[in-house]
């Protein structure tokens, strides 16, 4: 019989199909680091606590380092058969010292170790992602700083709406992907609590120093309910959550840029060394990797919604569903940080159009609105001013007239109100410079909040 950690109770080997189904060591592989880092740690603590002996120790952690640099080195030979990380460097850690290893496995469960490898594995992954937001947030304000003049339209419901400056109107994605580092550091408090020495469920009658661990491991805190330290998974789906909302922020990102470079837009012109053509029709230029983000947002929210259906109806308090955490965890890990590396590549890259905005903000009545302030500024209630503005576009649109085609005595036959400053007030250049109020897309202001995000730790 091959020999499992359980083979006292049962009767007959596992069967080869099964083994392979259970087995998790084909993607768990990657949480070596962290299962040794703990075992060293468990280790010393043990010998700590005088449960096993320093030469015990010394023997173990020797061992433990010899197998990190095999499996560093790609020459450990994983087997299906030990299913998992654990077992699989528990039975090496054998074959190279003996039975003593098996001493390393005291006080504790692979319920509790692989609750202590996500958490130390996710701890670094969230460092990583956070030091790629940075990158991507900095090259949000360079796009922003060196074009700081340019005019645009701004949008709601895709149709033209108010002038705004491309400069404010990229900031906005600062002011997402800030909120989205804010995210990842509280899910990182939460994430650095220690479960180790809960054992399979109940905790351990040995007399176990965790608070000991947590320090050699560095983490704030030690929880503080057996039964809760194995089951829960709170921290992965909060992880979860916050990248999708990461996700959906490059999404919504990409589909601004893919509509402004084509040709209806053509307001920017993407990299050629991120685009691809058509292996039919040679005028294609593509926006693939723009597209490829987008699509995999959605990935990283079936990612979510997996492990939140597969944790809704477990009872307490671990159970083998849960080994289904893994793969969704790793694809989002490796979904968002390759996303947020290639956009802040292709960010640099970008070149704008000024003209093509300034032409689409210049022929349009995108200042109907300062036209309603204006009216609003001579006293009248601004329910009448917008019925007045808009039965002047409505003229307009009848005659084929734009408002600077309108003479002063036309604009008096809607509202004697209107004088000769109405001219200045409907250059876009001059309904941006008034948006002062905090938040406006002002030069002032947009200059203000980059020096605000330029000089701290942002």
């Amino acid at each position: 019989m091959r020999s499992k950690p359980w083979q006292g109770r049962f009767n007959e080997e596992t069967d080869r199909d099964v083994e392979e189904f259970t087995a998790s060591i084909s993607f768990d592989r990657r949480l070596y680091k962290y299962d040794i880092e703990g075992s060293i740690a468990h280790c010393r603590m043990l010998s700590k606590c005088g449960i096993i002996t320093k030469k015990e120790r010394d023997k173990i952690i020797k061992g433990l380092k010899i197998i990190s640099e095999e499996i560093d080195k790609g020459r450990f030979p994983f087997k299906t058969e030990w299913e998992d990380i654990h077992m699989n460097i528990e039975k090496r850690l054998m074959e190279k010292i003996g039975s003593i290893a098996g001493k390393l496995h005291t006080a504790r469960s692979r319920n509790d170790q692989i609750a202590l490898d996500l958490r130390l594995y996710l701890r670094d992954e969230i460092k990583e992602i956070t030091k790629e937001i940075e990158k991507f947030k900095k090259a949000i304000i360079d796009l922003a700083k060196n074009n700081i003049d340019i005019i645009m339209p701004g949008y709601t419901h895709l149709q033209r709406a108010q002038p705004v400056l491309f400069s404010h109107y990229i900031l906005a994605y600062f002011e997402m992907f800030f909120r989205d580092k804010e995210r990842f550091e509280e899910i990182f408090h939460r994430v650095n609590v220690m479960p180790l020495g809960s054992g399979a469920l109940a905790g351990t009658n040995l007399p176990i120093d965790r608070k000991y661990v947590a320090k050699l491991l560095g983490f704030s805190k030690i929880t503080q309910n057996s039964m809760d330290s194995v089951s829960n998974r709170d921290f992965i789906i909060e992880f979860l959550n916050a990248a999708s909302i990461n996700m959906m922020h490059l999404s919504r990102l990409s589909e601004d840029l893919i509509l402004w470079s084509s040709r209806e837009f053509n307001f920017i012109e993407l990299p050629d060394s991120f685009c691809t053509g058509s292996s039919l029709m040679p005028q294609k230029k593509n926006p693939d990797v723009l597209e490829l983000i987008r699509g995999k947002t959605g990935r990283v929210y079936g990612n979510l919604i997996a492990l939140l259906t597969i944790m809704k109806s477990l009872p307490l308090a671990y159970n083998r569903d849960m080994q289904e955490d893994k793969e969704p965890l790793f694809d989002t890990v490796d979904t968002l940080k390759s996303s947020l590396s290639i956009y802040t590549r292709l960010l640099k890259k970008i070149k704008i159009n000024k003209e093509e905005m300034l032409k689409a903000v210049s022929e349009d009545f995108i200042t109907a609105t300062d036209m309603a302030d204006y009216l609003v500024s001579k006293g009248l209630p601004f329910r009448k001013s917008h019925a007045i503005v808009g039965k002047i576009v409505n003229h307009c649109l009848k005659k084929g007239l734009l408002f600077k085609d309108l003479s002063l005595r036309e604009l008096k036959n809607f509202s004697k109100l209107f004088e000769k400053d109405i001219k200045k007030v409907l250059l876009v250049e001059n309904s941006i410079m008034n948006k002062e109020a905090v938040g406006g897309t002002s030069k002032r202001n947009v200059l203000k909040r980059i020096k605000e995000i330029s000089s701290k730790k942002r």
